[in-house]
């Protein structure tokens, strides 16, 4: 039998996900595949965050974190000197966690003060601090209020960061009543489950990417064949239903099984395993097409603190574009790129070059339009003197999605997907699988890290190339699909 484990918040947390992610979290946390950069890069986010707010509770005491027991003892101590306490932590009954800030309020009540790097208040963090909240008062702390300290989305950096404005601190003591529902016996299962010798076993479905992807996805859905239900286009709940029927294969879908017409395409095109094309819809896309045309894709970063005056917390900032042009049907392809050098806001010299780089006339294809077109609103925003010739180009766009995002053309390969990354390989010979830089969260974290990291010069140019092919790659892709589309209309 194993040895009774604690329930932490974390833990709490995994077990109102999957009990089966909880199991193994606790009892054999190795078969957890390691975070990636991204999400490494999301927690880093918190910390700081987390250490931002901490300044607005003057004198306030940081707690021991590194050891439990420790952090224990220090809580305890420091509970009778009824100041801010960061870090508290709280152990009985077998759980335990630590409180971001606990704040005195009044008599010898406290507040709980959870501070996320979110810009709103999310569910599963209302359960997160009712557990706090159940766990103080297992050790006899009165609770007074209950508050989550988030991200303030309207907030504007001028000059140095302001936390107090900032953040935004809402109380959510009068909403916890439903999240704190059955926590007593979710807490008995969760025990009762990590207890076990035996990894329980849990069906898989719509709750693997909710609230968070989990890191035993790939395990769990290996058994999965390649056309599988949960593929469906804008199908995860009717997948979790097919699945319960033991119905795994799309082409296995029982014909009764009602399925909107994108479904009913993907279903065919597994069967007969063919594309379906739309010949007279992809020739009506291609023939309301203007010369020249413009291939462009911008690449962003963004981040929970906001680095430049003028932007506001996750605020997309354009470091990069990437810009193929053919001025005429037949004509060689001409292309301009960019890519900001050093630490400086590099919206200015962003702009600048993609206005000198777009001429007066054509349209610009874009692959998923609503992108670029918020961050171009963004820049007039924040760029007056551009606002009249963004909303000219802004006219201009034409989203390259549309024929597949629609199933004018659809391929069983793309598993339901209309993304460039499942597009691409399938009509072209090109692929981004074995590229340094292969999709846009990497990309943005690698200009972080060239602008912004202590690296040697050699790896900050080995970076920068890597960048301007995968851009380039974009755009030169784009250019790939529409030959193809123009064959297939042929």
């Amino acid at each position: 039998m194993n040895r009774r484990r604690n329930l932490s918040k974390s833990k709490y947390i995994n077990g109102l996900q999957c009990l089966k992610l909880l199991w193994i979290a606790i009892n054999d946390s190795a078969r957890l595949p390691a975070y990636d950069a991204v999400t490494q890069h999301v927690f880093d986010q918190g910390h700081m965050i987390g250490e931002l707010a901490q300044q607005l509770y003057l004198g306030g005491i940081k707690l021991e974190t590194e050891n439990i027991g420790a952090n224990l003892t220090d809580t305890r101590a420091s509970l009778k000197l009824r100041k801010p306490l960061f870090e508290a932590g709280f152990s009985g009954n077998r759980l335990y966690c630590r409180v971001d800030i606990l704040n005195p309020s009044g008599g010898e009540a406290w507040d709980i003060v959870e501070v996320k790097s979110t810009n709103d208040v999310k569910d599963e963090q209302l359960y997160d601090v009712a557990f706090q909240r159940h766990c103080c008062q297992l050790n006899v702390v009165k609770i007074n209020r209950c508050h989550i300290m988030h991200l303030n989305r309207e907030y504007v950096k001028q000059g140095d960061v302001d936390p107090q404005q900032l953040f935004v601190t809402e109380d959510v003591t009068d909403r916890l009543d439903e999240f704190a529902e059955g926590l007593e016996t979710r807490i008995a299962e969760m025990l009762k489950v990590i207890d076990s010798d035996e990894c329980p076993a849990t069906a898989i479905g719509r709750h693997c990417n909710a609230p968070y992807d989990c890191l035993l996805q790939q395990e769990c859905w290996k058994h999965l064949p390649e056309h599988n239900v949960m593929t469906l286009c804008s199908g995860k709940k009717l997948g979790e239903d097919l699945m319960s029927q033991g119905i795994l294969d799309i082409s296995n879908i029982p014909e009764e099984t009602k399925l909107n017409d994108k479904q009913q395409i993907q279903k065919e095109c597994v069967i007969c395993r063919q594309p379906h094309i739309d010949t007279n819809e992809i020739k009506s896309f291609l023939k309301g097409l203007k010369y020249p045309l413009y291939f462009m894709d911008f690449e962003t970063f963004a981040t929970a603190i906001p680095i430049y005056d003028g932007t506001s917390p996750y605020q997309n900032i354009p470091f990069q574009f990437s810009l193929h042009v053919i001025t005429k049907p037949g004509a060689m392809v001409e292309h301009y790129e960019f890519l900001a050098e050093g630490k400086d806001d590099p919206r200015p010299a962003f702009l600048a070059e993609l206005k000198q780089d777009i001429g007066p006339k054509g349209n610009i294809l874009v692959y998923y339009a609503a992108f670029e077109k918020s961050r171009l609103k963004e820049l007039a925003g924040a760029f007056p003197e551009y606002e009249k010739w963004i909303d000219g180009i802004k006219e201009r766009i034409v989203d390259l999605n549309a024929p597949f995002k629609d199933f004018s053309y659809y391929h069983p390969q793309q598993l339901g997907s209309s993304s460039l990354k499942h597009v691409l390989p399938i009509l072209t010979n090109l692929s981004y699988s074995d590229m340094n830089i292969g999709e846009g969260n990497t990309a943005s974290l690698k200009f972080m890290e060239s602008a912004f990291g202590d690296i040697p010069e050699e790896e900050r140019q080995k970076i920068r190339n890597d960048l301007l092919i995968y851009c380039g790659q974009d755009t030169g892709g784009m250019i790939e699909i529409i030959k193809k589309l123009q064959e297939l209309a042929e």
